[in-house]
């Protein structure tokens, strides 16, 4: 059964990105795509992926209060930030909001497919002065 992947971001172009470095897992579907944080709670509620990659900075909800909503109605979604800024400070409102990890956009490459293993296992990901650090929560 494939694993079922949600991509919500303001930008048509970093969708796209998303999709291409995902393509090279079969075994992962992406269920649909978002341009904003309320349209991201509703197609969470419609589509129940196993994964949702939030954006934090879009128009009508950011990803944060996105994550929050989605957190509480559908505790099973693994919920991936994915935002071009970064900082201590953020990963604290990030598990604060319900999400299970942090991936800055300029480490795509390096981490996205990393960082959604990791989630889809039980664990989170979160990366911070250039340190990975992972948890069990199983």
């Amino acid at each position: 059964m494939a694993v079922r992947i949600l991509i919500v971001d303001d930008h048509a172009i970093i969708r796209e990105g998303i999709r291409s470095v995902l393509r090279d897992r079969p075994q992962w579907e992406i269920c649909g795509e978002a341009a904003d944080g309320r349209e991201a709670v509703r197609l969470a509620k419609e589509l129940n992926p196993d994964a949702i990659i939030l954006d934090v900075t879009m128009p009508i909800m950011g990803g944060l209060g996105a994550a929050h909503e989605i957190s509480r109605s559908n505790p099973s979604c693994r919920l991936l930030i994915f935002t071009m800024h970064s900082s201590r400070t953020l990963d604290k409102f990030v598990r604060q909001a319900g999400a299970h990890g942090l991936v800055a956009k300029s480490e795509a490459k390096r981490n996205l497919v990393a960082a959604l293993e990791q989630l889809l296992a039980g664990e989170t990901f979160f990366t911070g002065d250039g340190e990975l650090e992972t948890e069990n929560v199983n």
